[in-house]
């Protein structure tokens, strides 16, 4: 445990000594919320269109902010591994499992962090809108994104793992794609129905958007959060695993 506590803590610095983080992981995910507020105050109430109003895009942004996560994940291990820093960290009683650990927890800590300064200025803003929004539902939303933070974070040790620090983004770019896409976070998926919506039943990103704001809303029904919420966590499980059996055999293959 020291370990990993040790090398997670290396980690940390690493992601915050990088000034581009902020901008990615933080600014970004609050200036969408600001923008996309802003365009829901201008259109006619009588469009009954939702999607922007802060209760229901508080979710999505929150879920958009993990895709950078992800991002930094891919981006902090692919440079680690081009460089001399893992030759060296392999000589050490480190262990594959540790060195999975010491990067999958910091950067789920980072995007807990995130998605609460995430839903802390949607309250303010909903304050000033005049939109209801249960500060409790936003707390459990925060918890019910763990999964999906593991599965975002989970992509980024995969890619990063596989593909140097020139490539390694470029794949991360089309999962932030379809997850805001296929996630149904700029747009109703189900009132859209259709091709659409089977197309986003298809990948996990729908249902993490589906998660985050039915909790948020304190809407804990079987179709609506539970289902979601299995999906997403199976969807974690996965790729986690994956993605450290893929670290495992790298690091065999570089020690060989």
């Amino acid at each position: 445990m020291h370990k990993i506590k040790a090398f997670a803590s290396r980690n940390v610095k690493e992601i915050l000594r990088d000034k581009l983080s902020y901008i990615f992981c933080l600014g970004f995910p609050l200036v969408m919320l600001f923008v996309m507020t802003i365009v829901n105050e201008s259109i006619p109430k009588e469009a009954g269109m939702t999607i922007f109003r802060i209760d229901n895009l508080s979710g999505g942004i929150a879920v958009f902010g993990q895709t950078f996560v992800m991002l930094f994940t891919a981006i902090t291990v692919a440079k680690d591994r081009s460089s001399a820093f893992l030759s060296r960290m392999y000589a050490s009683p480190m262990t594959s499992n540790d060195f999975t650990f010491g990067y999958i927890l910091p950067m789920l800590i980072i995007a807990v962090v995130q998605n609460i300064i995430t839903y802390a200025v949607s309250y303010i803003i909903s304050l000033a809108v005049g939109v209801s929004i249960n500060p409790v539902g936003l707390l459990l939303s925060v918890a019910s994104l763990i999964p999906s933070a593991i599965m975002f974070i989970g992509f980024g040790f995969l890619f990063g793992t596989l593909f140097d620090e020139k490539a390694a983004p470029g794949f991360c770019s089309i999962i932030i794609s379809l997850g805001s896409f296929l996630g149904a976070i700029w747009f109703d998926a189900d009132s859209t129905g259709g091709l659409m919506l089977k197309l986003c039943r298809c990948l996990p990103f729908y249902y993490c958007t589906k998660t985050a704001r039915s909790s948020a809303a304190l809407d804990f029904s079987l179709n609506e959060f539970f289902i979601p919420l299995i999906v997403v966590s199976a969807s974690a499980v996965i790729i986690s695993v994956v993605s450290s059996i893929v670290f495992k055999t790298k690091m065999k293959a570089d020690l060989a």
